[in-house]
Order: structure tokens, then sequence, then C-alpha cells
């Protein structure tokens, strides 16, 4: 095996590891959701045992990041992005960003329907930012209704009942940064102030 080769191979463990904790998952929760034993997953962890595709694969499925983010794979040169559309609950997503763990960008984009949906709220972990490109937002959050025209953004925990849907049955876009264990965006409102 070649320098180059060993060299990806030799970060592939503490990648994984850093991984998890941002995430706050136990082994024995990856072990569960991947089928893969909690021994082998330290081991691969610690270096002790290299990463095989079998390994990898469940591990990006759990993660939800390209196997090329897991093992940290040299650029190919080509500057286009190419990102992949996800379809969940009506609605796609378009993933913006790909580091592992922190925060995550998405392009949400909500058909038009004929008529606007009912609100079903929902609770997970994490915080929530948003701005809306076009279209007319209805954002209910806890006991809060809220309508957001273009060019308004929001932030709210997600853990309070939260639903995001058109106002008018018409197509909405927006940005979302989401982050996991309360991490919250820093949108800075006016120009900074001077040091002192």
């Amino acid at each position: 095996m070649d320098r180059a080769t060993e060299d990806v191979l030799d970060v592939v463990g503490p990648r994984l590891r850093a991984l998890r904790r941002d995430r706050g998952i136990t082994l024995a929760d990856l072990a569960a959701t991947t089928g893969v034993s909690e021994s082998t997953l330290s081991r691969l962890e610690s270096g002790q045992r290299r990463a095989t595709l079998e390994l990898l694969l469940p591990l990006s499925r759990t993660y939800g990041v390209p196997l090329d983010d897991l093992v940290g794979a040299p650029s190919t040169g080509d500057p286009r992005i190419h990102l992949k559309p996800i379809q969940r609950h009506g609605m796609v997503f378009v993933p913006l960003s790909r580091r592992p763990g922190g925060t995550h960008a998405f392009k949400m984009m909500i058909p038009a329907r004929p008529q606007p949906l009912e609100p079903t709220p929902q609770t997970h972990e994490g915080c929530e930012w948003l701005y809306v490109l076009n279209g007319r937002l209805r954002l209910v959050v806890g006991e809060r209704d809220l309508i957001l025209p273009p060019g308004e953004a929001a932030e709210f925990d997600t853990s309070v009942p939260h639903w995001l849907g058109s106002a008018d049955g018409g197509a909405v876009e927006l940005l979302i940064l989401f982050g996991v264990h309360g991490m919250r965006a820093h949108v800075r409102t006016g120009p900074a102030s001077e040091p002192r």
C-alpha cells in the first residue's frame, strides 16, 4: 500500500470518533443502528482496525454524509458540487453543506398545492434558523402562528412543537441552517462595532 493511501486510512478512525461525539451518539447506539458490533466500531475509531467499505457504508448512511467525507478523500479537481435533493414530507431539501457534524445548510422547497395544509407540529433536538427567499411561509412554533414574506428570517428551538408550510398554497423557497444540540446561528444585524 502506498504512503498516500496509508495517510488517508490513518485519519479515518479519529474522524469517525469526532463525528460520533459531535453528534452525541454512543458506541452502543451506533452499533444498534448500523449492525456493526460495538467492539469493531471501537477498534475502527482507535485505529486498531482498518476501514473497509463493508464498515463505512452503514456509517455513511447513519450519519447521512458521503463516503468521501468519512475518509477525507483527496479532491478530484472538479469544482462542481453535485447536490442531491432529498424528498421528505412532500417537501424537497437540497443539502448545501457536506461537513460532518456542526451546522447544516439546506435550501428547502415547499411545492404549490390547491389548498394549504393544516399544521401538524413536530419536535426534534436542535435549533433552526430560516430565511424566506420566495413565497409566503406559514411558521407555527408553539403557540405562535406567523406568516413570513420573502426577506424575513426566524430562529427557534426545534424541541418546541413547530411546523413549516405554505401560507396560501403557493410554492415557498427558503434557506435553512440547522444545528444539533442547541447550536445556534449567529447573525449580525448591523455593522460590527469598532474594537476598543
